[in-house]
């Protein structure tokens, strides 16, 4: 089974090879290889081309001749993490198009050309995003709640979304989407995300540093541990088409709470100093973004199997043990 994973150097793609080198019968049957993909191995890289099974393949997603490279072997399970995050891709419009839409656009279509010519048809699991739903107002948002992207990282994702589910309905590939919400803790570096602050928090605490929150204590988000998060991908891996919905989309269930409860519970894991040093002065637009979510209703999705950490303590010991 050739398994290829890109964004393999990004905090999500990491946790995933890393599991996957682990367990891997994990996706249902033994890997023949898993190939990692990304612009470089980047600096969390460093040591996995030990990993049984795994090999980097380094290149730009937006480079034909590199795609087809990469996709020279038949692919029998894709999972597609690539992305310029929002923030990034709002400040470089162009980027973003570029790998975000167009590279998202081209991928897929080889991919479908596999399916097309070689009659063996790739499952593809595809990282979405909450952003597609733009600023959510009070009350519950459920599994129906109509997207309305107001940033071109939300806009982009949802016309992949559509581009898969088309391609499925063609039988040309096998896709699935998940729409993540904010996966906690990414590394320092990783400040190009809006919600940046959802695991700064965590960093901050771990370090017994003092910290100025761009949100209000009162702020909620959606939180979701990287272990989970993982668990969700390879599920969506295994799950059988006939039990995919036509949108073959999935939001996934989330933890929804406050900051204010997930920084008490930082505290009682850590020690009241851990989050002595905390200050919270909010930013109006980021707020606005990241720090209003209503609770969130996905009983399709855990009827499927997927799950979420249940409670901030269950949150905290996954993030704090790595």
């Amino acid at each position: 089974m050739r398994v290829v994973i890109t964004g393999a150097s990004g905090f999500v793609g990491h946790g995933l090879a890393r599991f996957l080198c682990s367990h891997p019968g994990a996706l249902g049957r033994p890997m023949s290889k898993l190939v990692l993909a990304d612009l470089t191995p980047g600096e969390t890289g460093q040591g996995r081309q030990g990993w049984d099974g795994a090999e980097w393949h380094c290149g730009d997603l937006t480079d034909a001749a590199y795609l087809n490279s990469l996709l020279k072997e038949p692919v029998d399970c894709f999972f597609h993490l690539a992305s310029v995050p929002g923030l990034a891709a709002e400040r470089k419009p162009e980027l973003g198009w570029s790998v975000n839409l167009l590279g998202s656009i081209a991928l897929m279509e080889r991919l479908a050309r596999q399916g097309r010519e070689g009659g063996r048809v790739p499952r593809v699991v595809f990282a979405s995003s909450i952003a597609v739903y733009g600023v959510l107002g009070p009350g519950v948002v459920n599994e129906d709640c109509v997207p309305r992207p107001i940033i071109s990282y939300g806009a982009h994702k949802l016309m992949t979304e559509i581009l898969l589910a088309d391609l499925s309905r063609r039988g040309e590939i096998d896709a699935r989407s998940l729409r993540l919400p904010g996966i906690v803790a990414r590394p320092v570096s990783a400040s190009r995300h809006g919600s940046a602050f959802m695991s700064l928090l965590f960093h901050k605490a771990a370090a017994r540093e003092g910290y100025i929150c761009p949100v209000s204590r009162d702020a909620t988000a959606w939180w979701m541990s990287l272990t989970t998060c993982v668990a969700n991908l390879v599920l969506a891996a295994k799950l059988d088409a006939i039990s995919m919905p036509p949108s073959r989309l999935w939001q996934l269930p989330v933890l929804h709470a406050s900051v204010g409860d997930i920084v008490a519970t930082l505290a009682d894991h850590l020690g009241p100093e851990s989050t002595s040093g905390f200050r919270f002065v909010p930013d109006v637009a980021i707020e606005n973004l990241f720090g209003r979510f209503p609770n969130l209703s996905a009983p399709g999705a855990m009827a499927a199997g997927f799950i979420r950490d249940p409670d901030p303590s269950a949150l905290v010991t996954n993030v704090l043990k790595g």
